[in-house]
């Protein structure tokens, strides 16, 4: 499977923190791969305080809106619940994916999910949680706050791939 990842993703979401942590920023890229999707992360700037409270835990999920929009309220309320065509209680969404750990403000993982394909996911959103995912909890694993967003575009050669 790692094989894929030296080639270009199928798709990719460029993430940012909400206006509470503007300073999030990262990528996620969507590899097509035999029976599902390889995930590969990195997020930069996540803060201290929240690795403190939650020893660095965050909630990971593909959710089924295609826009990191909202309100006052919720900076991310247009992403709506999690990605899931076949109705299923959590955690078992098609958009369920692993909690994720920051060392030092930074996440980097590489998943696979058999859940779904790339295609499946573009023009949805993936979200960062403030919180850990209990993978008990309904409806979406009591993971808090919504911090960081990225919506799902079909990859291309001319979009920027940089992280600052």
């Amino acid at each position: 499977m790692l094989i894929e990842i030296t080639g270009n993703p199928t798709a990719a979401a460029e993430i940012r923190g909400s206006a509470v942590y503007e300073n999030i920023r990262g990528k996620v890229d969507f590899y097509d791969t035999y029976g599902g999707t390889i995930v590969a992360v990195e997020i930069y700037g996540l803060p201290e305080e929240l690795e403190d409270k939650g020893s660095g835990f965050y909630g990971f999920h593909v959710h089924k809106g295609g826009s990191c929009t909202g309100n006052a309220k919720d900076f991310f309320a247009d992403t709506g619940m999690h990605y899931d065509e076949e109705n299923h209680a959590h955690p078992e969404h098609a958009g369920d994916l692993p909690v994720l750990l920051s060392n030092g403000g930074v996440i980097w993982a590489i998943l696979y999910t058999g859940r779904f394909y790339p295609e499946d996911v573009i023009g949805r959103t993936i979200v960062l949680h403030k919180q850990a995912d209990d993978f008990r909890s309904q409806p979406s694993g009591d993971s808090g706050e919504k911090i960081a967003c990225g919506e799902i575009v079909e990859w291309k050669n001319d979009i920027e791939r940089s992280v600052e």
